[in-house]
């Protein structure tokens, strides 16, 4: 039997809870992991190494993106593999993937599913799974989440993206693969590993979390105008057919700013900041899904 190990973010839900959890794991043989409940996402990473520690061959964690995130970093060049409860108000990674939303499926990949290894980005030293930006997009998804978004759905993100553009552009630098992409003013800068943001906009259709790749994106529009187009593009999943957004792939990008400025990975803002070293790391991580 297969010694798992459950992480729950013990402030996010899903369906019937961690008791329901408990009960689909017992009902297949796994009623007594090792179990630990933190209420921060920034105690996920200990938990993981005290699982590792004791022998898990398996990690469950019950959370959001920025739990899930912390598992991808803790976890990253492991052959322990990940497997996720999506319990979280986000979960992008899962989304991408095909990971269920309900508590009886999400066990059953989990336990039963198909291990797939994928790739990871890493910026500044630290690992995410879905993408990174710097920019515009951190304060539009933070933004667009709530009641504006459930009313206006996916133009909540041009909405909020446009209200936004006179604080959020500056000057960038952006090398690919240790050549000269962009440079110039910019909105925003985009590097995925996977292709879909919130409120399924597919940002990156093109995008792989296999192939060794990431994505990048640089948004360039300078006016109310021009935004709300590059926005709507990207919202309506043609983001590459708009003149306000350029689009390459690479392994290797470094990106300066004229300024420091907060950058987010998987949702979760950073710390101020003018460098971004963001690589990729192929076959970083293994994860359960269907």
């Amino acid at each position: 039997m297969t010694h798992i190990a459950v992480i729950a973010h013990e402030g996010k839900s899903l369906g019937g809870g961690l008791d329901e959890l408990r009960t689909e794991l017992a009902a297949r043989g796994q009623s007594s992991p090792m179990w630990f409940q933190v209420p921060k996402s920034k105690l996920v990473p200990k938990a993981v190494r005290k699982a590792l520690k004791g022998g898990a061959e398996l990690i469950i964690i019950w959370g959001g993106d920025g739990s899930v995130q912390r598992c991808l970093d803790t976890l990253a060049g492991s052959s322990v593999p990940l497997a996720i409860l999506p319990a979280g108000t986000r979960n992008l990674f899962a989304t991408n993937l095909g990971i269920p939303k309900s508590v009886p499926e999400a066990v059953d990949a989990a336990l039963n599913g198909f291990e797939r290894t994928i790739d990871l980005g890493r910026v500044n030293g630290e690992h995410f799974g879905t993408m990174m930006g710097i920019g515009l997009d951190a304060d539009m998804i933070k933004d667009a989440d709530g009641g504006l978004k459930d009313a206006l759905g996916r133009l909540a993100y041009v909405w909020t993206g446009a209200r936004s553009i006179n604080s959020s552009r500056f000057e960038a630098r952006v090398d690919v693969d240790d050549k000269r992409y962009f440079k110039g003013a910019a909105g925003c800068v985009l590097v995925a590993n996977m292709g879909q943001l919130t409120g399924g906009i597919e940002a990156f259709p093109d995008a792989r979390p296999d192939d060794g790749l990431l994505d990048v994106g640089v948004i360039t529009a300078d006016s109310l105008l021009d935004w709300s187009r590059a926005l709507t593009s990207t919202a309506l999943g043609k983001a590459a057919s708009s003149p306000f957004v350029e689009i390459t792939r690479g392994k290797r990008i470094d990106i300066r700013t004229d300024r420091r400025l907060l950058y987010e990975i998987d949702g979760g803002e950073r710390e101020k900041t003018k460098k971004l070293k963001v690589r990729a790391k192929a076959g970083a991580i293994r994860i359960k899904v269907p």
